[in-house]
């Protein structure tokens, strides 16, 4: 049996690697996967993202990181802002908007 496939798409890059003030729309959420959100909790993190509003076709957008090493991080989705740990912002896929 052949190892899950990490690699991301082209077009779309994890959330967590956004930055102040980049948005996009929500492509997919990684589930259950414990490489990506870095423990065995993986499918449970997954799932809580999709619960609150983490789909795909959802725009999303970085309005603050905490400095230093910018964890956490509050994103906006919907009208909602949401605070993520960079390691469960990795679970979610976003084509990003151009500069």
């Amino acid at each position: 049996m052949a190892p899950p496939d990490h690699s991301t798409p082209p077009d779309q890059v994890p959330l967590a690697s956004l930055r102040k003030g980049a948005g996009g729309v929500v492509t997919q959420v990684l589930e259950g996967d414990a490489g990506i959100v870095g423990d065995q909790a993986g499918a449970t993190i997954g799932r809580r993202l999709i619960e609150i509003g983490f789909v795909p076709g959802e725009r999303v957008q970085v309005v603050e990181e905490v400095w230093p090493g910018g964890d956490p991080m509050a994103v906006r989705i919907g009208s909602t802002v949401f605070a993520l740990r960079r390691r469960e912002a990795r679970a979610v896929l976003v084509r990003v908007d151009p500069p």
